[in-house]
């Protein structure tokens, strides 16, 4: 799992290339927890990312309830449809604001 960070305007933009399992999670979490700061607006493209595992639903599950709890916004882009459809079958979906494209997510932060 490849990890990028960037930052666009006045968003910080992660970028995710590979799989998102058990094996990889850890260290995506950490990667973005250290983001995770008050009022943080946050990009997470997930449009390289080939597989996803339980673990990666429940670190989006612990990466949104801990940047909104400390009033950021997240916004998902990039999900192929066997992700976004993971994620609508098991609710996960409804938490999350998402996106086609980064474009799309930096005209939603901005406003």
């Amino acid at each position: 799992m490849e990890v990028i960070r960037s930052i666009v305007q006045d968003v910080n933009v992660v970028r995710l290339a590979g799989d998102l399992d058990g094996n990889t999670t850890p260290n995506v979490q950490a990667e973005i927890m250290l983001l995770a700061i008050p009022n943080v607006k946050m990009i997470l493209d997930m449009s390289e990312v080939v597989f996803m595992s339980s673990a990666g639903l429940r670190m989006l599950l612990v990466m949104y309830r801990t940047i909104i709890g400390k009033s950021g916004k997240v916004v998902l882009v990039g999900l192929s449809e066997d992700i976004r459809d993971t994620m609508a079958m098991t609710g996960f979906l409804d938490f999350f604001t998402y996106l086609e494209t980064m474009d799309d997510g930096l005209k939603t932060l901005s406003d």
